[in-house]
């Protein structure tokens, strides 16, 4: 189909689909129902984006952007700016002790991957029949 999660979901979904419906055309048909769903929900999800996105408290369109920024900056001080600053340090002031090392390297990954992966759960909820649906 060309879009990459909907290819992964759907190798997930055809191993035990090829031996639960022998029938081809069912199969085609079944593929073709859950493809529909897949991209129902991510137009959802793009809907839901929009109107947060346009929302006129920073409480709501802003939380995304701030953790965004926030996990984004933290990284990059992290796996550059930190490395640069030593080496910089060592280069024009050897006497000079070394800061104290930062730790939380690992936390930082895990909310910065959690909340890139919220849309893909949200998906899952909504296909699974399990979401509600209080925004409206």
């Amino acid at each position: 189909m060309g879009i990459p999660v909907i290819d992964t979901l759907l190798d997930i979904v055809k191993g035990p689909l090829d031996k639960l419906v022998p029938d081809k055309n069912e199969k085609m048909r079944f593929t073709h129902e859950l493809e529909m769903a897949l991209l129902k929900a991510g137009l959802g999800q793009m809907q839901i984006n929009k109107a947060e996105a346009q929302h006129t408290s920073v409480f709501v369109a802003g939380w995304r952007p701030f953790i965004g920024w926030v996990c984004g900056l933290a990284l990059a001080w992290h796996f550059m700016g930190a490395d640069v600053l030593g080496w910089l340090r060592l280069a024009f002031f050897p006497d000079m002790p070394a800061p104290p090392a930062l730790s939380g390297s690992e936390t930082l990954v895990t909310v910065l991957l959690s909340m890139l992966g919220l849309g893909g759960l949200r998906t899952v909820e909504k296909l699974k029949g399990v979401s509600r649906e209080k925004w409206k």
